[in-house]
Parts: C-alpha cells; sequence; structure tokens
C-alpha cells in the first residue's frame, strides 16, 4: 500500500444505545477513537429514517471528537449548512443522487467542513475520476446503505486497492474510508488495500465492552497483538 497510512477508527453511533448514547461515545472517545461517524438515512434514499441536524448538535455538545456526517439522503444540498451549523466536521454525500457533484463538493468546503464522497457496492469507480481533487475523503460502502449489522461485501476488497491506486496515480492527498460489516476479522484486508477511516458500528456497540473493541480493532486493523486478551468484537447480525 502506498500514499497515506495512518488508520483512524470511527466508531457509528448507528449502533448505539441511544438511551444511553453520551455514555457511549465517552467510553470510544476514552478509549482512543479518531472520528464519530453519524450515518443520517431519510428513509428516501435508503429505505430507514434515523436522525437530523439536532441530534448531531446534541452529539458536539458531549464530545470533543470529529464529527464524520455521512448523509444518505436524496436532497443533501438542502441541509448541508444544518448540519455543518450543528457541529458536522465532515460531510460526505453519495454520487448517486448528488446532481451537481461539485458544486456539492465545493459549498461543502466553503462552509468549513471536509468533502467526502460516497459509493456504493455496486458503484463504479469511473463517477469519481472528476471529482477526486475536489475531495478530501472517499467513503466506499461494502454493504448496501440503509441498515446497520449487515454482512461484508467481499467483491469490495479489490475495489478499495484500485481506488487506491487511482488516488495514489493522481499524487492526490485522499483518504480512504470503509463502512459496513468491518470488524477484527477483516479489517486488516482493508488496510492491506489502502483503506485509511474505518467505521465499525456493531463490532464496537455490540460488544460487551465498546472501548475494548476500539483497542482491539485498531489492533487487528495494525496487524499487532491484541491488547488485554479477550475478543471486542459482536456477532455479526444476519442482512
Amino acid at each position: 500500500m502506498t500514499g497515506q497510512t495512518e488508520v483512524k477508527i470511527a466508531p457509528s453511533i448507528l449502533s448505539a444505545d441511544f438511551a444511553r448514547l453520551a455514555e457511549e461515545i465517552q467510553r470510544v472517545e476514552a478509549a482512543g477513537a479518531d472520528l464519530l461517524h453519524v450515518d443520517v438515512m431519510d428513509g428516501h434514499y435508503v429505505p430507514n429514517l434515523t436522525i437530523g441536524p439536532p441530534v448531531v448538535a446534541a452529539l458536539r455538545r458531549v464530545t470533543r471528537l470529529p464529527l464524520d456526517v455521512h448523509l444518505m439522503m436524496t436532497n443533501p444540498d438542502a441541509f448541508l449548512k444544518d448540519f455543518r451549523d450543528a457541529g458536522a466536521d465532515s460531510i460526505s454525500v453519495h454520487v448517486e443522487v448528488v446532481h451537481h457533484l461539485h458544486r456539492t463538493l465545493e459549498a461543502i468546503r466553503s462552509l468549513g467542513a471536509r468533502p467526502g464522497v460516497v459509493l456504493n457496492p455496486g458503484t463504479s469507480l469511473v463517477l469519481l475520476e472528476e471529482v477526486l481533487p475536489f475531495v478530501d475523503f472517499v467513503l466506499v460502502m461494502t454493504v448496501n446503505p440503509g441498515f446497520g449489522g449487515q454482512r461484508f461485501i467481499e467483491a469490495c476488497l479489490p475495489k478499495v486497492a484500485r481506488l487506491r491506486r487511482m488516488i495514489d496515480e493522481r499524487g492526490l492527498d485522499v483518504a480512504i474510508e470503509v463502512d459496513g460489516g468491518i470488524g477484527q476479522h477483516n479489517v486488516r484486508a482493508l488496510v492491506e488495500r489502502g483503506a485509511q477511516w474505518i467505521v465499525a458500528g456493531s463490532a464496537v456497540f455490540g460488544a460487551p465492552d465498546p472501548g475494548l473493541a476500539v483497542r482491539q480493532l485498531r489492533a487487528a486493523a495494525l496487524g499487532v497483538a491484541s491488547p488485554d486478551g479477550e475478543s471486542g468484537e459482536a456477532v455479526p447480525a444476519a442482512v
């Protein structure tokens, strides 16, 4: 692997206990999580409905971690400022739904957030070619978006490697984020192919000790001995 090599662990609150959300976040922050991943689903682009800017604002009050907001929405442009004002540090949009992608990415940057673009498992990397110079990161979905606890799609591994080559060949400083079905059993394979930001929901918040799960996921990503000698990985849920 070439390019950026720093691994960042981004627990996804989609799998957290919302009745104890502040406590859950504090546990993963204390364990060394690097980002907090926030999935926003509108019930139209994906068959689920989650949260909006007020919850992001509440998160901002209880954590110092950067908030990585993933907009699974048919009309993200209408909400960019609302999410940025609420405290989003990075905002990613799906290439499949944005009509004027360059303009949207520039709008995100002009608001002071890091712009990112998202690709579903069935979406070609070709759609990224013209916008790669305008993003800070690309989020490669390794499940179809809409629900937590899905199984990892193995065909996404070579896709991550191809994206890494595409970025490096252009000499760009663009991080690769991956999300979906990721745990200790497969995170190293993703990092070896060029992934840097690791989103994990069930593998962290579905574990008995989310803080331990964060540390063990990082160890697995780096290929080093797992801390504390016990597994923090949750059993994957069926699709």
